[in-house]
Parts: structure tokens; sequence; C-alpha cells
């Protein structure tokens, strides 16, 4: 049973106010994001290029063990949101990547 005074989020998937502690318990149980050599990836964590990428609509290649900082997370078990110094709003591929 709930405390009294315990934190309440609204939970948009049911619609409905739920207890913090239950949302924080579904958020652990999500999804792993995984690199390619299977290490777990979280957010703010650096990576590295395991192979050439060729970078649609900036023309421009990314070589193997190009340092990538600062990822993000996405919705997308498989793909991470990346900045880096020449191209803006870069999505990798989880497959492409090596946690450093």
């Amino acid at each position: 049973m709930a405390n009294d005074d315990e934190d309440y989020v609204y939970d948009e998937a049911t619609g409905e106010w739920r207890p913090a502690s239950e949302m924080a318990a579904v958020a652990a149980a999500a999804v792993e994001v995984r690199d390619a050599a299977g290490n777990v990836l979280a957010d703010g964590d650096s990576v590295v290029l395991v192979k050439d990428l060729k970078v649609k609509g900036a023309g421009q290649t990314l070589k193997q063990g190009t340092v990538i900082r600062s990822i993000r997370l996405t919705d997308n078990p498989e793909e991470i949101d990346c900045r880096h110094d020449a191209i803006k709003g870069l999505v990798l591929r989880t497959e492409f990547v090596r946690k450093r």
C-alpha cells in the first residue's frame, strides 16, 4: 500500500496517476540498449565507431575509431542520438558503436 506522502507521476501510457516508486520500477525494467559488443549503453556514455560510416546528407564519412561523446538514448533501442563537431542531429545504429 502506498504512503499518503508519496509522490505521484502521471503515466501517459495508461492515463493514470501512479506512485513514483512504481514508475521507477517500470523504467528500470525498460529495454536495455546494447552496443555491438553487447555492453549496456546509458545516456552520457562515450562510444567509438567500429567501422567507417558514410553519413547521408552530410557528404562525409566518419572513420572507424571516431569517438562520439555524450550519447542520448532514443525510444528505439537500436538507435542513439549523438553530437559530432561537423554533423548536427546525428543518429547512429547501436550495431556500429562500442562503448568506450
